[in-house]
């Protein structure tokens, strides 16, 4: 997608209806863009981490930045386009944005093909001067390349819930606790016990986005109980499920 063609816009806005098996791999844009979904959940993964977008945010990529999209089920990608060289906002890297009320429908005011030079130009204006960034931690893991602990990574993936402890998961790739620690450590920058934890929120963020209970979640990524759960939230994002997927996110 690009803003060549339309002259005088400094923002066009694409959309893009997506199901469960929709993914757009890994490309970039000449323009900036803004990715949000006005119904369902995005999953935006970046070089800096993986973003999961429900319809209270939405995401600012830099122009130039490599990244992929789906779908977490049916979803629509509402992408706003932005020329760097009439756009004010300057952020270096992708930066989450609340979604508020206010923005989505201007967002859909910009969608309007009809709109005058003038009004569009207006518009324009008012969204740049809504956008301002959250403080949102990304939740993100790196493979170890150890086959061993790889085994045990990619096991972890499929299913999060999965308690064995790392001497009992030794046992069945045939290595020692201290060997699948030390490959943990060193090839993913985290310890066994973070690595699993963040695979766990990382499997958690989309079900809440989905408005599953808190409840539910904590159990099916394999949290004995959910102040358990929370607590871990907080600790990786700084707030609790429910003031991370807000609408109106205070952002000072």
């Amino acid at each position: 997608m690009s803003l060549d063609g339309h002259d005088g816009a400094a923002a066009i806005v694409a959309t893009f209806p997506m199901t469960a098996e929709t993914r757009f791999e890994w490309h970039s844009h000449a323009d900036h863009q803004l990715a949000w979904s006005p119904e369902g959940v995005l999953i935006v993964q970046t070089d800096s981490g993986s973003y999961i977008l429900p319809p209270t945010r939405a995401l600012w990529l830099p122009a130039n930045t490599e990244h992929e999209t789906r779908a977490s089920g049916v979803a629509i990608l509402r992408s706003v386009y932005v020329k760097p060289m009439r756009c004010r906002i300057k952020w270096r890297a992708p930066t989450p944005v609340a979604a508020t009320p206010l923005l989505a429908e201007l967002i859909r005011h910009l969608g309007d093909d009809q709109l005058a030079r003038a009004q569009r130009s207006r518009a324009e204006a008012v969204l740049f001067d809504l956008l301002a960034p959250l403080r949102v931690a990304t939740i993100d893991v790196r493979l170890p390349e150890d086959p061993r602990a790889r085994e045990v990574a990619e096991a972890l993936l499929e299913d999060p819930a999965n308690g064995r402890t790392l001497h009992a998961w030794g046992r069945h790739v045939g290595a020692s606790s201290r060997t699948l620690a030390r490959a943990f450590r060193a090839e993913t920058g985290l310890s066994f016990g973070r690595w699993r934890t963040l695979v766990r929120l990382g499997a958690a963020l989309p079900e809440l986005a989905a408005g599953v209970p808190v409840s539910t979640v904590a159990d099916r990524v394999g949290y004995e109980t959910t102040s358990a759960f929370v607590a871990a939230f907080r600790s990786q994002t700084g707030v609790t499920p429910g003031r991370y997927f807000r609408s109106l996110v205070e952002t000072n």
